[in-house]
């Protein structure tokens, strides 16, 4: 039996510097960070201090002399923000070691941050996530009940340090309404009929981002697509390893993804879902956006 299966995962806040300490080795194993692009030590004690929300998951096992000993395996960080005349938190980062994700840490820390926030007082979280990553995608929108109305163009700059800025650090800025009942139902798994209704609404769509016979983007006739109530943009099911085996391929996905993001945001489209497979489980996934503001959509949800 593995160690992380024997022990018991506790998610708690980050209180201690041996904690905060901890997070930036975490950030630079999970990423492949250098020291330039992780949190500084000093500003996260200060975050800290000064109300920000740290939470962990940490795994107790003994050490060389036979005491316990708090590993963190994960961590989510975010920061109170002001956007536009309410207060939220933006959740900057998120990340689970490896050979911890079938543990839905994922899960366990997002919620743990959503119960902190509300009890500040505070009704919406955002983040950013690259709209490439089709499982970030899936645990977004599927998972939490996250929307989106705002992408963000080299958000981080043209590269970092991390090995998943390869590709330009293009973002979806999701809003993640924390008491509205598509989030509620979402995180308590009541959504059984949502994956259905989405493929069958993707499977009526033409893309307006899809895949041509050679697994490259094709782009759709832009008038034509947003004359529709609903389009869709699909992705490659795996961009990392399209990244790892043909970099002009990958190139050319975020190309075409950021025209077809930007030109259906700005025609008054939100990011409602997204399906990480449309054509079998090897298949690449697909967004769906509809015309309406967030608030439309929340409420219909």
């Amino acid at each position: 039996m593995s160690r992380s299966a024997a022990q018991p995962i506790a998610i708690r806040d980050l209180k201690s510097i041996d904690d905060l300490t901890q997070l930036k080795a975490l950030e630079k194993e999970v990423w492949g960070m250098a020291d330039e692009d992780t949190v500084p030590l000093t500003l996260a004690i200060a975050l800290k201090a000064a109300g920000n929300i740290f939470v962990g998951a940490f795994e107790t096992a003994k050490d060389s002399k036979h005491r316990d000993k708090e590993k963190l395996v994960g961590f989510a960080f975010g920061f109170l923000g002001l956007e536009p005349g309410q207060i939220t938190l933006h959740s900057h980062m998120l990340a689970v070691l490896d050979q911890y994700r079938h543990l839905d840490l994922g899960s366990r820390l997002k919620q743990a941050q959503r119960e902190r926030a509300m009890a500040m007082g505070i009704h919406e979280m955002t983040w950013t996530y690259d709209p490439l990553q089709s499982r970030n995608a899936h645990f977004n929108f599927a998972k939490l009940g996250v929307v989106s109305d705002t992408y963000k163009v080299d958000f981080y700059g043209p590269e970092t340090s991390s090995m998943l800025h390869r590709n330009g650090t293009d973002r979806l800025w999701v809003r993640w309404i924390l008491d509205s009942r598509r989030v509620r139902d979402r995180i308590s798994g009541k959504n059984v009929n949502t994956r259905a209704e989405t493929l069958d609404a993707l499977r009526l769509l033409a893309p307006l981002v899809r895949f041509d016979p050679s697994g490259k983007p094709a782009r759709a006739n832009l008038a034509d697509s947003l004359a529709r109530q609903r389009v869709s943009i699909e992705i490659p099911g795996d961009i990392l390893e399209v990244e790892r085996t043909d970099m002009q391929a990958a190139g050319e996905w975020r190309e075409a993804t950021r025209w077809a993001f930007r030109e259906a945001l700005k025609a008054g489209f939100v990011v409602a879902e997204f399906c990480r497979s449309i054509r079998g489980q090897q298949g690449p996934g697909a967004y769906l956006l509809q015309q309406g503001t967030v608030d439309e959509l929340i409420r219909e949800t």
